[in-house]
């Protein structure tokens, strides 16, 4: 009986010692994630035109721009591209700016909706800690501007359909 009641207690013990753990682990990355969304959050602006040639006009806007295709495609609504890596501040530094974009459709369908966010890589002593970086998300930065008014002279720039003219022989 007195076995029972030890291996009761036991897991009673247990339970209690993993709840916890459990719920100071819930406390640990909700603070995490408030911090790191008060930090990386995205730009946005809506455009006039369908996911699929908005981000055609993302990568033209991004290539004028100086990036580098990394991932995504318009089907899932992702494109991820880089600059050229340049020396940092400091001999031995090296710098990036990444690029992550999101497009997502309007709710009635005839717009899209494209966040950004760029942050900048810097890696103190290359020489010595070869890809100890970090990453911090830019926030007071004319890129975003930039990058905005890119992707609207691509849309201005794309052809528009031009009204089929009646060959000889065929009615008006």
């Amino acid at each position: 009986m007195k076995v029972a009641h030890l291996a009761a207690l036991t897991v009673i013990g247990v339970s209690l010692l993993l709840s916890g753990c459990d719920s100071l682990s819930d406390a640990t990355l909700d603070m995490r994630e408030r911090f790191s969304s008060h930090e990386q959050e995205p730009r946005s602006k809506t455009f006039s035109a369908t996911p699929r040639v908005t981000y055609e006009a993302v990568r033209a806007a991004a290539n004028n721009m100086g990036y580098r295709f990394v991932r995504g495609g318009p089907a899932q609504g992702i494109f991820e591209a880089v600059n050229d890596v340049s020396q940092g501040d400091t001999a031995g530094t090296a710098r990036q700016v990444s690029m992550k974009v999101r497009l997502h459709a309007t709710l009635d369908e005839t717009g899209t909706e494209v966040s950004v966010r760029f942050s900048e890589i810097l890696e103190s002593d290359s020489s010595n800690q070869m890809g100890m970086a970090t990453e911090t998300t830019m926030r007071d930065t004319p890129l975003y501007e930039v990058f905005f008014r890119n992707i609207q002279q691509a849309l201005g720039a794309r052809p528009t359909a031009q009204p089929v003219q009646p060959g000889p022989g065929q009615g008006k």
